[in-house]
């Protein structure tokens, strides 16, 4: 039986927070490679990486479960950071000359060298977003008592996933798409990803009590200041 545990200053060792960790920022990297492709599956239009990044808000939501606010707060700025970091070195590749004899620059450009727009977009809509799923998970727990993890799981979803194709559309293509296709966009994006959380719910479940057991954790976000900038 996992005890619960709150906020305190003493530090634990945890045997699968790294792996975690590493999906996590994986699944961001990935997502926003493959978002260069737009898709059509039936009535619904999408990026391609929106196949994958309904993941990522499974992953916070297991880390701000088991972990609590603060570590999923230092996961989601490291995901931050390499998500910025990987745009910064795919605009310098593209800028840089090609060799002599490369004769692909274009399709480079046209997949990786994503406008500034986009990635301005891409950086706020998920830093909002993710900061909003962590902070809505972790305090409905304490709300609850840590009951019914299925209702907070995708209340939190519908408000991250929300604030972060309501922020992406809006700073990428607002003023570039029609107001009538951005709405489309955003519905067919929202519907998919909340549709994958709810699907995605019993192995949430699973991966989620397997965790508790393994590092004899199930934390409490009780007396936590919730600053995505803060460090308590």
């Amino acid at each position: 039986m996992t005890a619960p545990s709150t906020n305190t200053s003493v530090k634990r060792a945890y045997h699968w927070l790294d792996l975690v960790t590493a999906a996590f920022v994986a699944v961001l990297l990935i997502s926003n490679i493959a978002s260069t492709k737009i898709l059509q599956l039936g009535p619904f239009s999408f990026d391609g990486g929106t196949l994958l990044f309904p993941l990522a808000y499974i992953f916070g939501d297991v880390l701000t479960e088991v972990y609590g606010y603060k570590r999923s707060r230092r996961v989601i700025w490291t995901g931050f950071f390499w998500i910025l970091v990987a745009a910064g070195i795919f605009a310098l590749v593209d800028i840089l000359p090609p060799a002599e004899g490369w004769e692909l620059q274009q399709s480079y450009h046209s997949i990786l060298g994503q406008a500034p727009r986009i990635v301005i977009g891409s950086l706020v809509a998920y830093f909002a977003g993710e900061f909003s799923n962590s902070t809505v998970l972790a305090k409905l727990k304490v709300f609850t008592s840590g009951k019914w993890l299925w209702m907070r799981t995708i209340s939190s979803t519908l408000v991250g996933e929300a604030v972060d194709t309501v922020l992406f559309l809006s700073i990428a293509f607002l003023g570039v798409l029609p107001p009538a296709l951005l709405i489309t966009i955003f519905i067919s994006n929202y519907i998919f990803k909340v549709g994958v959380e709810i699907l995605f719910t019993p192995v949430t479940y699973a991966i989620v009590k397997w965790l508790k057991r393994a590092e004899n954790e199930d934390f409490y976000d009780r007396g936590t200041r919730f600053n995505p900038f803060g460090r308590q």
